[in-house]
């Protein structure tokens, strides 16, 4: 898994903003600034649709105001229902999307999770990173269902810790 001090490897993904879809990789889309990423199993799915990304929504301008650059949220979906997960989660244009449709980054970031069980093959497990200029300052993963220690309160927290 990866570790405070790793760089971010450089993986293809397809970017999603405000601005639209873009051919990008994981180290570009990460590696500038302060970066708040977090990684969710699936687009729509309820906890993650329910719990996770509406915090990071609605917190977006306090997490601004402790220095972050930008907000990133990856799931092993493809960039068509990331947009519109983006859409109908008023997220676009606060929020970008990294979609990760093989699971290739999960892999490369060692936060890769087998639901094959349940027919949704590789994802990402629930969890979140502090990233500056391109390396780990902090990994949180989520050891339980739901969303404790990867949510937005959790990093506004681990924000101040540290002096932001």
């Amino acid at each position: 898994m990866i570790e405070r001090g790793d760089p971010i490897p450089s993986v293809p993904v397809k970017l999603v903003t405000g601005d639209g879809i873009a051919d990008t990789t994981s180290d570009t889309a990460l590696g500038q600034g302060l970066t708040v990423f977090f990684a969710v199993p699936g687009a729509f799915t309820p906890t993650c649709h329910v719990n996770h990304l509406p915090g990071f929504v609605s917190n977006e301008a306090k997490l601004r105001a402790a220095g972050v650059d930008r907000i990133v949220c990856a799931a092993a979906n493809d960039h068509h229902v990331m947009k519109a997960w983006a859409e109908a989660s008023g997220a676009l244009g606060k929020i970008d999307f990294l979609a990760d449709g093989n699971g290739d980054l999960a892999k490369a970031m060692g936060l890769n999770k087998d639901l094959s069980g349940s027919g949704m093959g590789t994802r990402f497990t629930r969890s979140a990173a502090l990233i500056r200029n391109g390396v780990v300052e902090a990994v949180f993963v989520e050891d339980a269902p739901g969303v404790t220690a990867t949510g937005a309160p959790a990093i506004l927290m681990a924000l101040e810790a540290q002096g932001r």
